[in-house]
């Protein structure tokens, strides 16, 4: 019989709260939403969780990552859901803080339609 691979040992909370840390911080997150070829972006989490004092090799922290976006995911979508029981995941508000505000999403200036509101119009056709 071929020998087993050998998994790799769970993640503690300490380590995973250092991982989320770690991608949390902005540079990183640039980093990984410019590209979708990003190892070497896990490659730095890698060094810098080992300079915290875990041993985890850049593919271990690309799929805890990967778990840990896809769970925020599923518990964001199915609170949007009208009536629907509210649902979190393991470290719900650590992930929120980071993923849950998409930059691509935000208007970063208003734009003048030249459109003007009712009550804008209404006021000033008082004061005349």
């Amino acid at each position: 019989m071929p020998p087993r691979a050998r998994r790799a040992p769970v993640w503690s909370n300490g380590e995973l709260l250092d991982l989320i840390a770690v991608c949390g911080e902005e540079a990183v997150q640039s980093q990984l939403r410019s590209s979708r070829r990003n190892f070497d972006t896990f490659g730095q989490i890698s060094r810098v969780m080992i300079e915290r004092g875990h041993d985890r090799d850049a593919m271990q922290c690309r799929i805890k990552v990967k778990e840990l976006r896809s769970a925020y995911r599923k518990a964001r979508k199915a609170n949007k859901r009208s009536g629907a029981p509210p649902q979190t995941c393991r470290f719900y508000k650590e992930l929120d803080a980071i993923l849950g505000v998409d930059p691509t999403t935000l208007p970063s200036t208003t734009v003048d339609t030249g459109e003007r509101d009712e009550e804008e119009e209404e006021g000033e056709e008082e004061e005349e």
